[in-house]
């Protein structure tokens, strides 16, 4: 579910007329919904909470590669949420959008001691380690700090899942954790350390899962490998599910429900008194954007093929030509009119730059604005200034206020973070 509908016809976010919105903001812009972020984070948090005796003091952390937008994460901040990061720049945003650090989760497969330096050093609730030479790395580095941070073991349970292969985190030849037959060894290894304490194990197999099958045999190998360390003497207390529950991109009405997802999970955790891990991204930011664009040109050619052309591009949103994903685009006015079929592309010179061939859409003209749905996630912070476009801005709704919570940058500000070399 989302708020952006139509009233008197056009399309709004809440209360606020996106025609109103580009208008003050001009396009492309992401526009964030308040009340769908409220909403998606109530109804996981209020079906973890159900589950009490199986999932403990359950942790929803947002993975903050989702969007990182600081207003977006402070929203989901007030209500309770956590964070998921893979740098330290993501913790870093976690920290001034007001997550606590003991609500931090920190993973990634590459962390520099640096990163690893600063996780020590705030506090992070733990560290998610992910191969034999990162843990040896970080019981160095806390050495040095004469600290012990908690940590969890990242587990590869070889059951990849996802909406498209670019996004299978859990396969055996995917980069992410360590492989199960090793991750009991590593896990007793840490254990002797006086400069690490594992607290439990971690895993995530991949995004946009839709079926809750490869999610429950995840589960289930974590649930194994946690009587088979507890059965060797040692502390599990904490299992970190990961994310990766698919969202309805093509209007999908069969997607597992938000609690079956959580009932499941409460099932297969069922008495061993730890507590449970969420890091949903998508699941809560997804439907709660959108990307707001104008039609530049129709190009119609004699063999019938028709472009229309926008003037948002692959570089503010990058979805379709990284994973072949779909995004509905729906007109904010449609026109009366039969439907005609359009390839929806942008202006980036790249032949990539494609969002979609044969697209039945009402009739079309320059200066329509169209919007991108389910654009909340993996949009703009994958955007880039490719072509030497400005980056997008980001606009977040609560009601009928609205606030710019990225601007777009001027073409001065852009050259100006570039100094001529001084032999130039």
């Amino acid at each position: 579910m989302h708020h952006f509908d139509r009233i008197d016809g056009a399309l709004q976010a809440e209360g606020v007329p996106l025609e109103a919105l580009a208008g003050e903001v001009g396009t492309p812009a992401y526009v964030y919904s308040t009340a769908t972020l409220t909403r998606h984070y109530g109804l996981l948090a209020d079906a973890v909470a159900s589950h009490p005796a199986a999932l403990g003091e359950a942790l929803i952390a947002f993975a903050v590669k989702a969007n990182s937008n600081l207003s977006v994460l402070a929203t989901l901040a007030r209500l309770g949420c956590g964070a998921d990061t893979v740098s330290e720049g993501e913790i870093r945003r976690a920290l001034k959008a007001g997550v606590s650090a003991n609500r931090i989760v920190f993973s990634g497969v590459g962390k520099t001691d640096a990163e690893l330096a600063f996780a020590i050093d705030v506090g992070v609730r733990q560290i998610n380690v992910e191969s034999a030479v990162e843990l040896d790395r970080l019981i160095a580095v806390a050495a040095s700090k004469g600290a012990t941070p908690d940590i969890a073991i990242r587990v590869n349970p070889k059951i990849g899942a996802g909406g498209h292969a670019r996004i299978t985190t859990g396969g055996a030849t995917d980069k992410f954790g360590v492989p199960a037959d090793e991750a009991h060894a590593l896990y007793a290894r840490a254990s002797l350390s006086p400069h690490a304490t594992p607290v439990g194990l971690a895993c995530h197999i991949g995004s946009q899962i839709t079926s809750l099958e490869p999610l429950e045999a995840a589960f289930r190998a974590l649930r194994a490998m946690t009587l088979e360390l507890r059965a060797a003497g040692l502390s599990v207390t904490r299992l970190d599910l990961g994310g990766g529950l698919g969202v309805p991109y093509h209007g999908q009405s069969d997607l597992p429900s938000i609690e079956a997802y959580a009932a499941m999970a409460a099932r297969v955790l069922d008495g061993l008194e730890v507590e449970a891990a969420f890091e949903p991204g998508r699941l809560l930011a997804a439907n709660a954007g959108v990307l707001l664009s104008r039609v530049i040109q129709v190009n119609e050619r004699g063999d019938g093929r028709r472009f229309l052309v926008l003037d948002a591009g692959m570089n503010d949103l990058m979805r379709p030509a990284l994973y072949d994903a779909f995004h509905d685009l729906v007109p904010v006015r449609p026109r009366e009119g039969e439907p005609r079929l359009y390839d929806l592309v942008g202006p980036i010179c790249e032949s990539t730059d494609i969002f979609a061939r044969d697209r039945m859409l009402p009739p079309m003209q320059a200066g329509d604005l169209v919007a991108f749905m389910g654009a909340g996630a993996y949009g703009a912070v994958l955007a880039s200034e490719y072509n030497s476009r400005p980056l997008v801005p980001e606009v977040l709704v609560d009601g009928d206020r609205w606030a710019v919570v990225r601007r777009r940058p001027t073409y001065e500000e852009m050259l100006e973070r570039e100094p001529r070399a001084d032999w130039l």
